[in-house]
């Protein structure tokens, strides 16, 4: 057997396999031999079919599998031995002339390459990296829903603007039924809100759908519409008011602070609002850190230049999936993979130049810690190593997940080797800012 490769150019090579008799033919007699000992043909006893019957029967097919499985193996050994870094999979060359009865076979691959290319981890146009603050709006708004949250609810007789009022909308042609709870604070627009205000239990008001609430989606919740049926919905309806009640603010003092922080670290108003700081902070800073990486991403991928063997890849899409694809939809499909595959690239050199790995036990340890996250938000705190071992281990036996948390830690890596070797704008925004600027 010979194994041959011919560069077409940096990114496309095509590799020969001639495989003659000798290769194979000592494969092929033991499968045969193995057949004879155990085929049941009539008229012969078991074990005794002549040799001659039972190659003219299984013969040529037996000797397809063992010529595909050898060149299988060699190709694969080649490319290992060769450190080929190739892009999707070797793709056979069709040949109008092949012969199975021949007595020597050529098999012809065509390789996609990987580009060779730096990362300039310095770009000119560097990303920013937002510092998101809790704001002194915030956390009072936050201290006040606390304070809602634990209150005490009393029923009124009529409705004001800090009260709560239940019932039911009703629009027969939308087939609107639905029975809500809406604060009269959120109802937008003087004419609406004065039909609200003085307005007492068995009241029916008259309502236009069109700027009732700020925020749509509080009408759509209200509504029990979709989503796409409440933007620009604009009907009228009926509420009938059925219930009207008050909250009580429960008062900031020690009883509260306890129920909240059962470890009694907050004493004050001050050390409540500092731990919502806290607390909102390290939430912040989780979407701050998954945006910088997405910005990160997108800024590496603009700024390292390189070129793909597209057309290789095009034809390799073709048969990659499930269903095999037209040259136009392959083309299509390469030009929505591109910047990922791109990516996926640049990822890789970043980690093998700079020995960034991931070991088995790392991907053990981020599971336990992530199940030990789950099962702290139903209460378990404290759950024994050896359950976390155990949901760990069956977790990763799944592929899937196996995968996901693999990606994720990956990413973590990547993040912090980018904040220790990147050089980034820095901006120190609100929630509000951030959501305004990254998601304009």
């Amino acid at each position: 057997m010979n194994i041959t490769k011919e560069n077409v150019d940096a990114l496309n090579a095509v590799v020969k396999v001639d495989i003659v008799a000798e290769d194979y033919q000592d494969k092929v007699t033991k499968v045969l031999n193995d057949y004879r000992k155990t085929a049941n043909i009539p008229g012969f006893r078991k074990g005794q079919v002549p040799m001659g019957m039972v190659k003219k029967q299984y013969g040529k097919s037996v000797m397809i599998d063992e010529v595909n499985k050898l060149l299988q193996e060699s190709l694969n050994k080649f490319l290992v031995e060769e450190k080929l870094d190739i892009l999707g999979n070797p793709l056979p060359r069709v040949q109008d002339d092949f012969n199975w009865d021949a007595d020597k076979f050529s098999f012809e691959f065509e390789l996609g390459l990987a580009p060779e290319f730096d990362v300039n981890l310095q770009p000119k146009n560097k990303v920013t990296q937002y510092n998101i603050v809790a704001t002194d709006e915030l956390i009072e708004k936050e201290v006040e829903n606390i304070q809602s949250r634990y209150g005490k609810m009393s029923a009124k007789e009529e409705a004001t603007e800090e009260t709560n009022v239940t019932g039911t909308f009703v629009n027969e042609e939308k087939e609107i039924n639905k029975k809500s709870t809406i604060s009269v604070k959120d109802i937008k627009g003087k004419t609406n809100l004065k039909k609200f205000v003085g307005a007492k239990v068995g009241d029916v008001l008259e309502l236009k759908t069109k700027s009732l609430f700020e925020d749509e989606h509080k009408l759509q919740g209200a509504l029990g519409v979709s989503h796409d049926e409440v933007h620009g919905l604009d009907i009228a309806v009926t509420f009938t008011i059925e219930e009207i009640t008050e909250i009580e603010p429960a008062e900031l003092d020690q009883e509260l602070f306890d129920k909240l922080f059962a470890d009694g670290s907050v004493k004050t108003v001050t050390d409540l609002k500092n731990k919502i700081k806290e607390d909102a902070e390290k939430q912040f800073q989780q979407q701050a850190d998954q945006q910088l990486l997405n910005a990160i991403t997108e800024n590496l991928v603009e700024n390292t230049k390189f070129d793909l063997p597209a057309e290789f890849l095009q034809k390799w899409l073709q048969t990659a999936g499930e269903k095999e694809l037209t040259a136009e939809e392959a083309v299509e499909e390469y030009k929505k993979s591109e910047k990922g595959l791109r990516y996926q690239l640049i990822e890789g050199k970043i980690m093998k130049d700079n020995d960034i790995k991931l070991d088995y036990a790392e991907l053990v340890d981020y599971a336990k810690g992530f199940i030990r996250a789950q099962m702290a938000q139903f209460g378990n705190m404290n759950p024994e190593e050896k359950e976390l071992e155990d949901i760990a281990g069956r977790i990763l036996q799944n592929q899937d997940e196996a995968r996901r948390l693999q990606e994720q830690l990956i990413s973590q890596k990547l993040l912090a080797f980018y904040k220790e070797n990147m050089s980034f704008d820095t901006k120190e925004v609100s929630f509000e800012d951030f959501i305004k600027e990254v998601y304009k």
